[in-house]
């Protein structure tokens, strides 16, 4: 069971303020690989067991099975090198992109434990190739995935959040509408309350 609400964060630092406030699910996506990265990963993990939240880390799973994240994030070119059967042996979870209908019939092939769909509405956080999905989008793909979680992701606030909702997303992905918000931690708890009252 996932929970309702997972903002994706760009540090260790950022966890260690959000989770006070809520957050019991929370990735972590360094887009650079620097020297401090499986620091910055050990440190997330620690933060997030201490706390009995779940750690996804974005992009790195051969990381992600050396330091026993909860789950790993894929995007579709991640799964041409990683060992799929190596993380589940080790009960790393997986989580998966999906923009397209090729992309979502590779997704369920793998049996990942949540399918993510983005972006459903335009994003600032980068140039995305793909169009903004849309709530009709998240609709179609809940009927494919069937009891598979059902991540919506991309230019979500809280404002929107009763129609990602209504639409049928299980669990809504939040960037830049917390971490860019004045008061990151009172944003946070805003969409943990939410999320509370809409499971």
């Amino acid at each position: 069971m996932l929970a309702r609400v997972y903002p994706i964060v760009e540090s260790a630092e950022w966890i260690a303020r959000l989770l006070p406030a809520g957050a019991r699910l929370i990735q972590l996506r360094i887009k650079d690989r620097t020297e401090s990265l499986r620091e910055q990963i050990r440190t997330a993990r620690e933060l997030c067991a201490r706390a009995g939240a779940q750690l996804v880390l974005n992009d790195y799973w051969q990381l992600a099975l050396d330091e026993g994240c909860d789950f790993v994030h894929l995007g579709q070119g991640d799964l041409d090198s990683a060992d799929v059967p190596a993380l589940r042996r080790a009960g790393v979870r997986l989580g998966v992109s999906t923009h397209d209908e090729a992309e979502l019939e590779r997704a369920l092939a793998l049996s990942p434990d949540y399918v993510a769909l983005g972006p459903i509405y335009p994003t600032l956080l980068k140039q995305m190739p793909f169009p903004p999905q849309g709530l009709a989008r998240i609709t179609e793909w809940k009927r494919r995935i069937g009891d598979r979680p059902l991540v919506a992701i991309g230019g979500l606030t809280l404002e929107r959040l009763p129609g990602v909702w209504a639409a049928g997303a299980d669990c809504a992905a939040v960037v830049t509408d917390i971490v860019r918000h004045p008061d990151p931690e009172t944003r946070m708890r805003a969409w943990v309350a939410a999320g509370q009252g809409s499971a």
